[in-house]
């Protein structure tokens, strides 16, 4: 389909790779463009109301469920679209960069989807976005099958899971692409350049176009998106609620309006995921200023807790009330070699994937193909031969706007270890995102950058109400530095320890450490000698 012309085109500023050209096709810029006209300008509004409701917030406005939609959250009779081909049965999903090797693993791994990450799990230099989209493309057409250097073989399988797609979120632009002069926002980049080319060959293969939608904060930039599935399915003839969605709720404001973003996208919806680590970040960041927030060491904060608890029945009351899925937590377990080690830690896992299946959740998630066995015993032993638990609205749940900010009862100071943990996760996550790697595997976890968010807004914390002093942190900054140039000579220690200092050591908190280091890359490549 050809679309109208622009007065703006989208200038590629990237550097040239093989076979770019079939993702950076013409009529694909020019669906980008359309979607930044449309859209550029209220995802800046949205984004300001962001920083007003901080500030607010940060100066003792309360948080509750909001009053001008009560007539929603009290309409017992409002669905969302019923499940779209391959999303009924979610047991296991698997998440994790859409790189190459991952795609075949993933998709081969036994789980029933598999989340393509363009956000948390990837480092979003040029060639990462779009050989990420060849990839996604690749797989589709079942052309991705390759054979390393050493010989390995990767292989497509029959059984292949369904693919859903992470775009990065709104506060994110792609400095690669250009309208005017200025950035195009990097969620309509991710979004549209798989929906363009993706879209309709999913639906001729018996699936469909699907998304996990990430930091969202309210109804409203539910509202955005849905109205970005409903032009983009437009301009190229798809049908309108063809797309499905499942939203993280990974922010303590969308907390308090699960219903709502529910509602706003319910011909689009396919339910609601706990974005477990990305929400205690947020619930820090959000309310760091208060000794009352003051969480321990991040490996303490279990889903146990009290306010852990009220948000995820809350989520799972919603979602099966509303006819949508809701999906568990990352386990982020890398199997190890030391079998005692690798024992303790999947009956952990184990623990924590009975508790999901048992409190109604629909399915989970695993960052590990090793872990998708384990994962799927657990679901099968409560689903059986159903596809999921849509059936348990619990009814039992009932959760207050002061039970999901229970948290006094898990405040507590921080241990010596838990401060070093923090720092070494940290500053090695922000040493591999700028050398390009988004999902790396750290002290037995797969980390990605949900991680280095609490692990960087910890610290601040902790430094900000006195459970740390500054020379501590600085003398452990410069340790770890130490011992990472060491393991690495080619570690960029010395950047990444910058990047600390900037997102955990300044006197006021920065909303996120992407857009600090994003920058750090483009100027790192902007002044790299150029082979000869």
């Amino acid at each position: 389909m050809s679309l109208p012309p622009l007065t703006s085109s989208v200038r590629v500023l990237g550097a040239p790779g093989e076979r770019h050209e079939e993702i950076l096709t013409p009529q694909a810029l020019e669906f980008i463009g359309r979607l930044d006209a449309a859209f550029a300008d209220r995802r800046l509004e949205l984004l300001k109301e962001r920083r007003r409701r901080s500030g607010h917030l940060a100066h003792g406005t309360p948080l509750g469920f909001p009053l001008a939609t009560r007539a929603i959250r009290e309409d017992p009779d409002w669905r969302v679209a019923p499940p779209a081909p391959g999303l009924t049965d979610r047991r296991v999903e698997i998440t994790g960069p859409p790189e190459r090797r991952m795609t075949v693993n993933a998709l081969n791994s036994g789980a029933k989807v598999w989340m393509a990450d363009f956000e948390d799990a990837t480092a979003p230099t040029w060639a990462n976005v779009i050989d990420g989209q060849l990839n996604l493309s690749d797989a589709i057409d079942r052309r991705i099958d390759f054979t390393t250097p050493e010989g390995k073989e990767y292989r497509l399988g029959e059984q292949l899971a369904t693919i859903t797609v992470r775009p990065r979120g709104w506060h994110l632009t792609e400095e690669h692409l250009e309208i005017d002069g200025r950035p195009v926002p990097a969620s309509l980049v991710d979004f549209g350049l798989y929906f363009f080319h993706c879209a309709q060959r999913q639906i001729d293969a018996g699936s469909g176009p699907y998304f996990y939608l990430p930091k969202l904060e309210n109804r409203y930039e539910a509202r955005l998106w849905n109205d970005v599935f409903v032009l983009a399915q437009e301009l190229l003839g798809i049908p309108r609620g063809t797309i499905r969605a499942t939203v993280l709720i990974e922010t303590i404001t969308a907390a308090f309006e699960m219903e709502e973003i529910l509602h706003e996208l319910r011909e689009h919806s396919a339910g609601l995921n706990a974005g477990r680590w990305d929400y205690l970040f947020s619930l820090i960041k959000t309310f760091g200023h208060r000794t009352d927030f003051r969480l321990p060491d991040r490996a303490k904060v279990t889903m146990t807790a009290p306010f852990m608890r009220a948000y995820t029945e809350l989520l799972v009351r919603t979602c099966h009330q509303r006819g949508a899925h809701a999906i568990g937590g990352m386990a982020a377990h890398v199997p190890s070699r030391d079998a005692e080690a690798n024992a303790a830690a999947l009956a952990k896992v184990r623990l924590d994937k009975e508790r999901e299946a048992e409190d109604g959740f629909d399915g989970s998630w695993v960052a590990h193909p090793g872990l998708v066995p384990l994962c799927r015993e657990v679901f099968d032993g409560v689903l059986g031969d159903r596809p999921n638990q849509l059936d348990r609205t619990r009814g039992d749940v009932e959760v207050t706007a002061a039970d999901l900010l229970s948290v006094r009862r898990t405040v507590a100071p921080p241990t010596d270890e838990g401060i070093r943990a923090n720092v070494a996760v940290a500053l090695r996550y922000f040493d591999a995102w700028l050398r390009g790697s988004g999902a790396v595997a750290l002290y037995g976890l797969m980390e990605d950058a949900a991680t280095a968010e609490i692990a960087r807004v910890q610290i601040w914390q902790w430094l900000r109400h006195g459970s740390v002093d500054h020379a501590t942190v600085t003398r452990l900054l410069d340790a770890e530095c130490a011992a990472l140039a060491a393991e690495d000579p080619a570690a960029l220690a010395a950047e990444a320890r910058e990047v600390f200092v900037r997102t955990a050591l300044a006197p006021e908190l920065p909303a996120f450490f992407t857009p600090e280091a994003y920058t750090r890359h483009l100027v790192r490549r902007a002044t790299a000698p150029v082979p000869s």
